[in-house]
């Protein structure tokens, strides 16, 4: 993996967390927006200790991109104490009406404390929190039903925090994606590369798309063979390196240059973006255990 992952820090990571700690106060929820496909790597670890027990509404989005079993498994797994958490989908609307009535729900107790002191129709506020190009400023879009936030499928598009207000008595302030000084773990940091949220500019996409050919090969091997029948026996992936399967993905296409060598550029490219884009099938790469003890981790 390359160092570039395993460190990328942009300088305005450390203005973000200031600005969360700094407007705590002025909220009542978190709005913590995963990717569904990887709902463990795109949790920035250092949340919990910067919202300082704020209840939290975790939104597993692009859930239409995902697993459909996995996304129900991380769902339970992160429902626990002060926390809840929806599988949604901002491109297609899936489970965006479900947002408001739970965060009412969440907030219920708060509410009755303010209407008890005569306090009524006061608008509630949240705080969306997320990592890069999770899909926060889609999300803002669909909740005010406009598209007066920025929303862009690429990284680092929203660079200071804003206000926005929806029809439904709640106010929504947005925050530049957060990444974390250091991924200790290999695995964050490929998967954070795959789904796109660290620029592929920064990246050798070709080494990216490797570890992909291996994550397919281990856990969606027939979605792999049905997008690129370059075998018709899946037990053929098992005596294949993730090189050779991509050399047979390249070959598949025709991505061919002069001398019959494959274009591993090209290649590289339509793997991940059609990982990206759901071609291949829908596909978790942060594997939920059906049974997870309290504080189990994923098998990854």
């Amino acid at each position: 993996m390359p160092s570039e992952i395993i460190q990328w820090f942009p300088g305005h990571m450390a203005k973000t967390r200031r600005m969360i700690t700094e407007n705590l106060k002025n909220v009542d929820l978190i709005i913590e927006v995963l990717d569904a496909r990887i709902p463990l790597s795109s949790r920035n670890p250092d949340l919990p200790r910067l919202t300082a027990g704020k209840p939290t509404l975790i939104l597993l989005n692009k859930a239409g991109l995902a697993d459909p079993i996995q996304n129900r498994r991380w769902a339970a797994r992160y429902t626990k104490d002060n926390t809840f958490c929806l599988p949604v989908d901002c491109m297609t609307g899936e489970g965006i009406k479900s947002i408001v009535p739970t965060i009412r729900e969440i907030l219920k107790e708060k509410t009755e404390r303010y209407e008890s002191k005569g306090m009524t129709g006061r608008r509630l506020r949240a705080m969306i929190l997320g990592i890069p190009n999770v899909g926060k400023s889609t999300l803002i879009n669909r909740l005010i039903g406009n598209n007066k936030a920025k929303a862009e499928n690429r990284p680092g598009v929203t660079t200071d925090k804003a206000w926005f207000s929806t029809g439904a008595g709640l106010d929504l302030m947005d925050m530049p994606g957060l990444l974390w000084p250091k991924f200790d773990d290999r695995l964050v940091g490929e998967n954070l590369a795959i789904t796109g949220a660290i620029k592929d500019k920064i990246l050798d996409t070709e080494t990216i798309a490797l570890r992909l050919c291996g994550r397919l090969r281990r856990d969606y091997p027939a979605l792999l063979i049905a997008r690129y029948p370059f075998t018709t026996d899946i037990s053929t992936l098992d005596s294949m390196t993730d090189l050779e399967i991509m050399e047979a993905v390249g070959k598949k296409r025709g991505f061919l240059i002069s001398g019959g060598e494959i274009n591993y550029e090209r290649t590289a490219n339509v793997l991940l973006e059609e990982f990206r884009s759901a071609k291949i099938g829908r596909i978790t790469l942060d594997r939920c255990r059906e049974q997870q003890p309290k504080e189990a981790t994923a098998d990854e």
